[in-house]
């Protein structure tokens, strides 16, 4: 496990200095997805700081017993409104939201926990329909949405591509996510950051993090292939 978790903070280290990016402007989650509490417990000792989850009820599970542990809670899947009380009760960032139907909902029981609750807004910049996430064309208008929240902090943008064999052919796609941060930027909607770009997983993150991402998802370079 140690010697993953190293092996990927070498990778990470070694994509930011040739592009010329500071490798602390890049953060790894270590995705926890069907990996269970005693394994996690050990990424954790290992030096894992960030745990990504797709699963409210899982990430319950874990939750339990590794809370006390000074790590950061990430979730990155699919997230339903009526979840959003569990997901602001655990999760530091949300990268996941998609709606204003669902950012309100988080800002709502935010507001209970006397929280700010952090997300990102994940778009759907393939355009497939089987990935959640919001149309690139949309996404402006949902971020000035947002920006309306009292108790939510958009801090940025989440996608994730098409699979391919090839890092390279993801490249267009991250670099789509990039320029429409960009886009968001110029507009200086008050109460949204674009601080952070999550993209890039195991088999193509060094090229996520050539075209800006912040926060890369790592689970299978970490704890090999799920069953």
């Amino acid at each position: 496990m140690k010697r993953n978790l190293e092996r990927v903070r070498t990778r990470i280290v070694d994509a930011a200095t040739g592009c010329g990016r500071d490798p602390d402007s890049v953060r790894m989650v270590t995705v926890c997805k069907t990996v269970d509490a005693a394994r996690v417990a050990a990424a954790i000792d290992a030096g894992a700081m960030i745990l990504g989850e797709n699963y409210i009820q899982e990430a319950r599970d874990k939750f339990g017993i590794l809370y006390d542990r000074p790590v950061q809670w990430h979730f990155i899947g699919h997230l339903q409104s009526n979840k959003a009380k569990y997901a602001v009760r655990m999760f530091d960032l949300i990268h996941s939201v998609d709606s204003f139907k669902l950012a309100s909902a988080l800002d709502r029981e935010a507001r209970k926990n006397a929280k700010v609750q952090d997300i990102l807004m994940q778009v759907n910049i393939s355009g497939e329909e089987s990935k959640s996430g919001i149309e690139e064309t949309d996404a402006i208008e949902l971020a000035r949405q947002i920006g309306r929240l009292e108790n939510v902090r958009l801090k940025g943008l989440m996608t994730i591509p098409p699979f391919f064999d090839a890092p390279e052919a993801a490249r267009p796609f991250f670099r789509r996510l990039t320029r429409l941060r960009d886009r968001i930027v110029v507009y200086r909607i008050p109460g949204v950051h674009m601080d952070e770009l999550s993209m890039g997983m195991t088999g193509d993150f060094e090229v996520a993090i050539q075209e800006g991402a912040t926060l890369v998802r790592i689970g299978t370079a970490i704890f090999g292939a799920r069953a």
